[in-house]
């Protein structure tokens, strides 16, 4: 488990530093690939909640579909390619996390940008962290903890399920289909986060001039007028 937990922290340490979604380029991409109108990542609050949603599904899916290569490429060696399978697949995760995060609108830029991004993706890994931790800590200090509280908890889950890849070209297969379920869980969790962040914003700064029929679909809201602001 040890071994498991530093590749996990490695991989992760190694995605922050060098492997980061740079937000210019995956901008130009959200307007290419899904053809959102936005000029900025403020526009996607004056967007359809539920375009955000498939657009997010959308990068689930396609990180479970590159994780599931790099498990079945790695899974040919067995369990002795586990090790820097979970290193790899800690990048895929955390820039799958990074992607939904601008997808809901929020960047990373700032110390406090990027601390919140990796309470998200504390979350998705089942890592409960206090806000008093976020609010005392240097985000150089605060992000590294962070890391080693996800390793601990990713590689408890990874001891459990893929203890199963001890024998070569048979685990290609199991390894394939433990990634892919592994993005999945975890990016349905950090969607589920940023998603409520988002719906909060949309509440916190629309303030209906006439009544609302109740009946209305909560998590389809109209444009923050904030963000009708900003752009």
């Amino acid at each position: 488990m040890r071994k498991f937990e530093n590749a996990i922290q490695r991989g992760f340490m190694r995605a922050y530093h060098q492997v980061r979604v740079d937000p210019a380029r995956f901008l130009m991409h959200l307007r290419s690939a899904h053809s959102l109108p936005i000029s900025g990542y403020e526009g996607v609050f004056q967007l359809d909640l539920r375009l955000l949603d498939s657009v997010a599904e959308e990068t689930i899916h396609s990180g479970m579909h590159l994780a599931a290569l790099q498990g079945a490429g790695f899974g040919l060696g067995g369990v002795l390619t586990l090790v820097p399978d979970m290193s790899l697949m800690a990048a895929i995760t955390l820039r799958t996390i990074q992607k939904l995060s601008l997808i809901y609108g929020f960047e990373f830029n700032s110390d406090k940008e990027i601390a919140e991004l990796w309470v998200a993706t504390a979350s998705a890994a089942g890592v409960d962290i206090g806000r008093e931790l976020i609010e005392k800590e240097l985000v150089n200090k605060f992000v590294p903890r962070v890391i080693q509280r996800i390793a601990v908890s990713a590689s408890a889950d990874v001891v459990e399920k893929w203890a199963a890849r001890v024998i070569p070209i048979l685990s290609s297969v199991l390894g394939a289909g433990l990634n892919y379920y592994f993005i999945r869980a975890w990016g349905e969790r950090a969607k589920k986060h940023f998603r409520a962040k988002h719906l909060e914003m949309r509440q916190r700064d629309y303030k209906p001039s006439t009544t609302i029929s109740g009946d209305a679909p909560r998590d389809v809201l109209p444009p923050s007028p904030a963000a009708l602001t900003r752009s």
